[in-house]
């Protein structure tokens, strides 16, 4: 026989294969972006650590031996020299950290103090301006510390030290010899630098807490003992350790904080490939039913379903392994093209060292096994054809488009998340409540999520028309080729919703990211309205009132804008003591970042107060109700204009007009006054500094009386949060890719199931362009399809996960950007349909009285 092969019925499938490979290409290519995400994620944490390792500076290079006390003392002078006189050292030098507030400024300022030779191989410091110091009374700061202080060589600083005895406050004048670069990678707060002594008397510390050595060569050549162990002799009880394993740990720490976002994207990566394989589900499906007659043959010359199905499995992980190779492949390709493309934009980034062999095979196999998947139940369903099918034409892919028992496994789904979602609403936390467990809470919604996906799986086909019937009204009133498009999607509602369920999936997760996003970033902009509400903030030292022309002063400076002047008292609420304020909320940080959770600030007048989130949940309260507050036994009733979602600014419980906080009886001398820099960044934060210290000058005001707190540094989360979140919706997209994979491949095949249809459009006098069009709109109708039903899963989810999450997080839906989402959707789904249309536009009316394939 001269194909013995091809008569098995193993043989016939893969001879198939080979005769059209691209069938391979569309059942395929969802899986090969999965494996190619897969195994990219692998390169990328391989380029990253790389990266990481490369550029990485902590203890430097030429650190031979790192010294630490091991009885926890710290390591004194004495110690150090005797290292230093061990047979084989070259050179050591201590460690010491510390650090102290600064004089001369009326504004809290601290410099941290680091010890470091500042010369020669130890050095950690590269000198960029003026000397480095080499003698008692003078430092070298860091360019940090420069920026933020105002100070150059020759300029001075005042140290404030506490005394010996531990009672009262020294102060230690320091001059400014030079300006440093740490070569530290961490290193990022104002630090002044001087040799270990220097930094010591200036703390006034007895030792070191980690002494780096450097060693010759001259010891091996003679024979001596190991320098380590002669070390660990004059030391007793020291912790010696090499510096190449102590740079490895380090190291491998600033691997560890880079790998937490890697491990954030891996977390999403399940989703990209649950989306890959119903895409190639769906795919496997229809390109099964195209070779319909081929099956009922083999049936009819005596294959049993079992070998059908057998094959077919086959067949799909053949396809998978091929997919998976390819996938590995591109990504390495890729992985190693990056770190020079991104050389030429200014990004110095390390390629990976090596294929990692372990992690390729398992991508391979793995993207098999979810063929197989895939495959599984469409093989089950087209193994049972009948062999009468031998006589017919091939079958549509779409069959009936649901049964009974998949519309109850369905309703059994949506039943459970909501049941599921509805008892998390009803535990929601209050504020206040510290004893809420949050991730037992997200993973209740996350389960609930799951079923109202897998409910959405289940009655996809029977909510395509309803969806349809009220989205595609326009489409309707274009001309033919709208109202064929609409039915085209409604006639096919099986294949419709297995295409646009997974453009539901990305949409839903990018949708719901962006929206919890936006959420948590008008409660991180709450946060920091009340943590950091103005620049500065002056109080008195010992909690009584201020100058009543303070204020005035302040405002007066060029420096300094948005001086406000305010007031607290102590109330009695119930039996508790509570504070009283009358803050203006409106004029918070330009009022941009303070929200209410019921009311409106703006309401805040005479007879109502403003009561915050603890407050108003202990007391009961919203907007509207009435609270009565008592100051020195005089009760005042006042009406709720607004409550808070969090805390209120500066520890105020109530915030109340000024004239109902003197009817209470409060004093009219301000307790705290707040001010802003007239300009932003370093230099309009030092003028506004030198204006507060210049208006507390004097005996009226100086001696410390008052106290001027300096708020800054809070800007890293709300930087951290958007970066994540930007990471997480770039790894969606890739659900959103495989998606519009599924459109084009649908589209691919639809085009040649319906060749016929489409030359008898022709024939009935529809032109190409009018074909082309057709088929765009409906790769268009997906996206629409399953924008709206992602949309529509995705707000009650961010709602519920937003509460869960932080309970006092308004809740706000970025509606721009979720129209974004959705046209974006809609117009790359569009896209994915260009080729397939215009195979579609070019079919000769000929072929509707032709012969079908």
């Amino acid at each position: 026989m001269r194909n013995p092969w091809r008569a098995t019925v193993l043989g016939s499938q893969v001879a198939e294969l080979l005769r059209r490979p691209g069938r391979f290409a569309a059942t395929g290519l969802s899986l090969l972006i999965a494996a190619f995400v897969v195994f990219g994620t692998v390169t990328a944490q391989q380029i990253i650590t790389a990266t990481v390792v490369e550029n990485f500076h902590g203890t430097p290079e030429a650190v031979s031996l790192v010294v630490e006390p091991g009885d926890g003392e710290d390591i004194g002078e004495d110690r150090l020299r005797e290292i230093r006189e061990t047979p084989g050292v070259t050179e050591a030098v201590g460690r010491l950290d510390g650090g102290a507030p600064l004089d001369g400024s009326a504004v809290e300022r601290y410099l941290a103090l680091s010890a470091d030779p500042g010369t020669g191989a130890l050095a950690e410091v590269r000198l960029l301006d003026g000397t480095y110091p080499s003698g008692p009374g003078r430092l070298a700061v860091n360019t940090q510390a420069a920026r933020e202080y105002g100070l150059a060589p020759g300029s001075s600083l005042t140290l404030l030290q506490p005394e010996p005895d531990g009672e009262g406050t020294r102060r230690v004048t320091v001059e400014v010899s030079g300006v440093v670069r740490s070569t530290a990678t961490d290193d990022a707060e104002p630090t002044g630098y001087a040799p270990g002594p220097h930094i010591g008397e200036l703390l006034g510390a007895s030792g070191y807490f980690r002494i780096d050595v450097r060693t010759g060569t001259a010891s091996a050549a003679s024979g001596s003992s190991d320098p380590a162990e002669l070390i660990r002799q004059a030391v007793p009880g020291a912790r010696v350790r090499s510096g190449d394993e102590v740079r490895e740990e380090e190291a491998r720490e600033a691997v560890a904080e880079a790998k937490d976002t890697l491990e954030l994207v891996t977390v999403f990566l399940a989703v990209a490939v649950g989306a890959a394989v119903l895409v190639a589900t769906s795919t496997f499906r229809i390109v099964f039913a195209r070779r319909v007659r081929q099956l009922a043959l083999l049936r009819a010359i005596g294959a049993t379903p079992r070998r059908l199905a057998a094959a077919l499995v086959a067949e799909g992980a053949v396809v998978g392994l091929l997919a998976g190779a390819t996938g590995v492949l591109a990504a390495w390709g890729c992985g190693r093209l990056v770190p020079a493309v991104a050389g030429r934009f200014g990004h110095d980034l390390s390629a990976p060292s090596h294929l990692p062999l372990t992690e390729a095979a398992l991508t391979v196999l793995g993207t098999g096994l979810l063929a197989v998947l895939a495959v599984l139940a469409p093989s089950l369903s087209a193994s049972r054809v009948s062999p009468l099918q031998a006589l017919r034409t091939a079958a549509s892919a779409e069959g009936t488009a649901s049964g009974i028992g998949r519309t109850l496994l369905g309703l059994s789904c949506a039943a459970g998340a909501a049941l599921l979602a509805w008892q998390q609403y009803g535990q929601l936390p209050e504020p206040g409540d510290t004893e809420y467990d949050r991730f037992a809470a997200l993973t209740v919604v996350v389960l609930s999520g799951g079923l109202a996906f897998l409910a959405l799986i289940a009655l996809g086909p029977r909510l395509v028309r309803p969806v349809l019937a009220a989205v595609a009204v326009p489409l309707r009133r274009t001309g033919a080729a709208g109202r064929l498009a609409v039915a085209g999607v409604g006639g096919a509602p099986g294949r419709a919703a297995s295409v646009s369920v997974v453009v539901a999936l990305g949409a839903c997760l990018v949708g719901s990211t962006l929206t919890c996003l936006a959420s948590l970033n008008a409660y991180e902009r709450y946060r920091q309205a009340v943590e950091a509400p103005a620049d500065f903030r002056l109080y008195g030292r010992d909690g009584g009132t201020l100058d009543r022309s303070l204020a005035a002063d302040l405002a007066s400076r060029p420096g300094l804008v948005d001086v406000t002047a305010f007031r607290t008292a102590e109330v009695v609420e119930s039996t508790r003591s509570a504070t009283v304020s009358d803050l203006d909320l409106t004029a918070v940080r330009s009022g941009g970042g303070l929200t209410a959770r019921t009311g409106s600030l703006d309401r805040l007048g005479p007879a109502h107060v403003v009561v915050d989130a603890d407050h108003a949940h202990r007391l009961g309260v919203r907007a509207g109700d009435r609270v009565t507050l008592t100051f020195e036994g005089r009760p005042v009733r006042l009406i709720v204009a607004a409550t808070l979602p969090g805390a209120g600014p500066y520890g105020g419980d109530f915030f109340v007009s000024p004239a109902d906080l003197t009817r209470m009886g409060a004093d009219a001398a301000p307790t705290a006054v707040t001010a802003n820099a007239s300009e932003d960044g370093a230099q309009g934060r030092i003028r506004a500094q030198r204006a507060i210290t210049e208006t507390l000058t004097g005996p009226r005001r100086g001696e410390g009386r008052v106290i001027a707190e300096d708020p800054a540094g809070q800007g890293g989360e709300p930087d951290d949060l958007r970066t994540m979140a930007t990471t997480v919706v770039m790894v969606l997209g890739l659900t959103v890719l495989v998606a519009v994979v599924g459109v084009a491949t649908t589209a691919s095949l639809t085009v040649v199931e319906r060749t016929r249809e489409f030359g008898l459009l022709r024939a009935l006098g529809l032109d190409g362009a009018a074909v082309h069009r057709m088929v765009t709109l409906e790769c268009a109708l997906y996206g629409v399809l399953g924008g709206v039903l992602g949309l529509a899963l995705a707000l009650p989810y961010s709602w519920l996960v937003v509460r869960v999450a932080e309970t006092g997080a308004p809740f706000s839906v970025p509606a721009g950007q979720l129209a974004a989402v959705l046209t974006v959707l809609v117009l790359v789904t569009a896209a994915a349909g260009m080729v397939p249309a215009l195979r579609a536009s070019r079919t000769s009316p000929t072929v509707a009285v032709a012969g079908s394939d």
